[in-house]
């Protein structure tokens, strides 16, 4: 694992936690401090593209076949997690129901964690 896949794994933990707070000040009543994390978690959308696309380059350059394919699904399973996080956020500011957009947000990252971490080889734990 090296410094790519940190940086990547580290940004979108860093945005799941953001997530929890901008959701949490928004039922607590506090729009202002959601509105501030939610803010700093659209910032941290560009570092999870910036660390994204520098992975995804990786396997266009040396990866071929399959890896390539799974490469690109889990890709767009990854913009499918973020769109997801922008509609619970948007919908808890909002206050309206958010249960469509948590339920697409556990499918796209559990596709993205599987390939992510299971099976394309610069994640933790490679099944090949």
């Amino acid at each position: 694992m090296d410094g790519q896949t940190h940086l990547h794994i580290t940004s979108w933990v860093l945005a799941l936690i953001l997530l929890g707070l901008t959701v949490w000040f928004d039922r607590l009543g506090k729009p202002k401090i959601g509105k501030v994390f939610h803010m700093i978690l659209r910032l941290d959308y560009l570092l999870i593209l910036y660390s994204g696309g520098s992975l995804i380059a990786v396997y266009f350059a040396n990866a071929g076949g399959a890896m390539l394919g799974e490469a690109i699904i889990k890709s767009l399973a990854g913009l499918w997690v973020i769109f997801a996080v922008e509609m619970i956020a948007v919908r808890a500011k909002k206050r309206v129901s958010a249960k469509s957009a948590w339920i697409q947000f556990f499918i796209a990252i559990i596709i993205a964690l599987v390939l992510g971490f299971g099976r394309l080889p610069m994640g933790i734990l490679p099944l090949n």
